[in-house]
């Protein structure tokens, strides 16, 4: 799995950059073209040669880890991102990770390695919105910074960096389908900003946290096969919404769902019916907002339970997790 090293510092740690593909390891036919190429198509080792001043700080090692379109991220992929980053964290000589990764599910990820991993030292996710053959690609600047990020005396936690700016995990979103500063975390605002190789912080780095609950995550999500993850999936809450697609993915053994309810959570009354009746059938619902800044803020009548903050798309990975954590999820994970 692992590609080269490159150092212009021996005896200095180690960034380690493991390869996921993506935009940023894109191809187009022509420099001109931003939009008809093909995703993950340029290993991570060719990606760090292109860089030479990336070494300047210290040695970088690389590992092609996966080689997928975002789009198509799937748990197998996360369990032996997991077990990689889980890996590098555990060596003396490396200061921290950085992973290159496609911009559609990146936030997704992220959030899964926090839950998983809680990492004291600095998990650097990176993208691109241009292929690597764009005339000014944003992929090489962007590894640039995540790796200075990662070397950042201080740093800790899974983030996102690009565009120059700094995200936490739990609150990073893709908020814009073309432009080069494509991400947002809302209400809670950027960590900082990376600027000429250092970073300049406005928050504070993520808190790693330990409880029964995440160990128990950590070692389940080792051991259960990716196949047998519990099945959650998103729904909708929109104008004429009904419950028929709650009613078929009940019927197909969903085992949780969360829905992208209106505003303050807020759901059709059809919608909502559909969701009190898979509940009380076992099946886990948790309500989070399609609106992109804000959260839903619980009432003492709620029927359904809030996502605590969490996008749709996160709160149906800490969802999935928790149902791994599970008596049920955890009688997978022992064999026999």
């Amino acid at each position: 799995m692992q590609d080269s090293a490159f150092s212009s510092s021996p005896g200095q740690p180690y960034v380690v950059i493991l390869g996921t593909g993506g935009t940023i390891a894109g191809l187009a036919a022509r420099v001109s073209d931003n939009l008809g190429y093909t995703a993950a198509q340029v290993g991570v080792g060719q990606l760090v040669a292109a860089i030479p001043s990336l070494t300047d700080a210290g040695p970088v090692l690389t590992e092609q880890v996966a080689q997928v379109d975002s789009k198509d991220m799937s748990f197998e992929v996360w369990k032996q991102l997991a077990a990689r980053v889980k890996h590098y964290l555990a060596r003396e000589d490396v200061q921290g990770i950085v992973i290159t990764h496609g911009t559609d599910t990146i936030e997704e990820t992220a959030f899964f390695l926090q839950a998983v991993c809680q990492p004291a030292k600095p998990v650097v996710l990176t993208c691109a919105m241009r292929p690597a053959s764009a005339l000014v690609p944003d992929g090489p600047q962007n590894v640039l910074d995540a790796a200075a990020v990662a070397r950042f005396k201080g740093a800790q936690g899974v983030l996102v960096v690009c565009a120059g700016t700094i995200y936490a995990a739990l609150d990073v979103q893709k908020v814009h389908t073309y432009q080069l500063d494509a991400f947002s975390s809302g209400d809670d605002g950027p960590l900082g900003y990376v600027e000429e190789g250092g970073a300049r912080m406005v928050r504070n780095w993520p808190v790693a946290k330990t409880s029964p609950a995440q160990a128990a995550i950590k070692l389940i999500a080792d051991r259960v096969p990716a196949s047998d993850w519990p099945r959650v999936e998103i729904v909708m809450n929109y104008a004429g919404a009904s419950g028929a697609v709650v009613q078929a993915l009940v019927a197909q053994g969903v085992q949780g769902l969360v829905v992208a309810a209106t505003g303050n959570g807020t759901l059709h009354q059809d919608l909502e019916a559909a969701l009190l009746v898979a509940q009380a059938n076992g099946v886990s619902v948790v309500r989070a907002t399609r609106c992109v800044n804000g959260r839903v803020l619980p009432k003492p009548d709620d029927r359904l339970p809030d996502s605590e903050g969490l996008s749709p798309v996160k709160a149906r990975v800490a969802l999935m997790l928790n149902l791994l954590c599970s008596p049920a999820g955890a009688r997978q994970a022992v064999p026999g």
